[in-house]
């Protein structure tokens, strides 16, 4: 029996470079097709330099704005907030349908393809093209577009929830004689209840950002008064309004992630002093019961 003792062949790396090569031509043809003007590249640090220094060193922020900065705030929370509602109440349905397990192939394709319609459409071309001209500027044209735009992405991560449930419980309603809709009530819905809710506080983090954004097409909260400061050069305003978004979207993110984790991994898991309680009775009423020592080592002897 003979063992190879030469040094094994050096894995190709053409497939390596032809991959960088096409990487390269794709940003190259990218660039040179909306016409970056790499000249200008170098004084962009210099000039974000001086953007930052008249929003927060000089002039500094103008603080009594804050009242003002987070009432708009508020009203973005409120829009985002609302939005997700929308999102959440269609979605959930959408969700049924879509999935695999649950309907038939058709069904849940045709689904399927509709959320990812709905999903391809920015919130921002949303509000722009259908509901601004539908009911005018304001909040209300903001409220409706994330909640159109979340129904997209709710539905199509809430149907794979629901396409990976166990299906135990779905047979044990099944036996019982529970009929359709017992079936999702009983069988489904306790199983992916819990991620789908944690999606829904996730899309509301998302949501709140998007509502600033919509703010900069008129669809009023904190983005559409940060535009004005901009446009009438007030840089101690969007200094304090940008404050209030990051501090605000901070604490938003940080309580939805705490109670995301909440509801996907249930509580702490320990005994409670009651159980603790429940279980001692127990073992006292079966070891009077038996004769026997419950809880002991058993080392009487026969």
């Amino acid at each position: 029996m003979t063992t190879a003792t030469g040094r094994p062949y050096r894995p190709s790396q053409r497939t390596k470079h032809v991959a960088t090569a096409l990487v390269v031509l794709v940003v190259a043809w990218a660039a040179l097709s909306i016409d970056v003007k790499i000249e200008r590249l170098p004084g962009l640090p210099a000039a974000l330099a001086r953007i930052f220094g008249r929003m927060f060193l000089e002039p500094s922020p103008e603080w009594s704005y804050f009242p003002t900065a987070f009432g708009y705030m508020l009203e973005s929370i409120q829009i985002a907030w609302l939005g997700t509602i929308i999102g959440a109440i269609l979605s959930l349905p959408l969700a049924f349908f879509g999935a695999k397990n649950i309907t038939s192939a058709l069904v849940s394709n045709v689904i399927r393809q509709l959320l990812n319609a709905i999903r391809a459409v920015p919130e921002i071309l949303v509000a722009v093209v259908i509901f601004i001209p539908m009911v005018g500027l304001g909040a209300y044209p903001g409220m409706l577009a994330i909640g159109v735009h979340s129904v997209g992405t709710l539905g199509k991560l809430s149907a794979e929830v629901i396409e990976g449930i166990n299906p135990g419980p779905v047979e044990a309603v099944r036996a019982a004689g529970g009929r359709p809709l017992q079936i999702q009530r009983w069988g489904v819905l306790p199983q992916v209840l819990p991620e789908i809710v944690a999606f829904w506080l996730y899309r509301f983090e998302i949501n709140i950002r998007a509502s600033a954004i919509l703010g900069a097409v008129g669809a009023g909260g904190v983005g559409e008064a940060l535009v004005q400061s901009l446009q009438f050069r007030r840089y101690d305003r969007a200094g304090m309004l940008i404050i209030v978004i990051i501090v605000v979207t901070i604490l938003i993110d940080t309580a939805s992630g705490w109670l995301r984790r909440r509801i996907i991994e249930g509580g702490s898991g320990g005994t409670t002093a009651p159980e603790l309680e429940d279980r001692a009775h127990l073992s006292m009423a079966i070891a009077g019961a038996t004769g026997g020592d419950v809880g002991g080592d058993g080392d009487g002897g026969g």
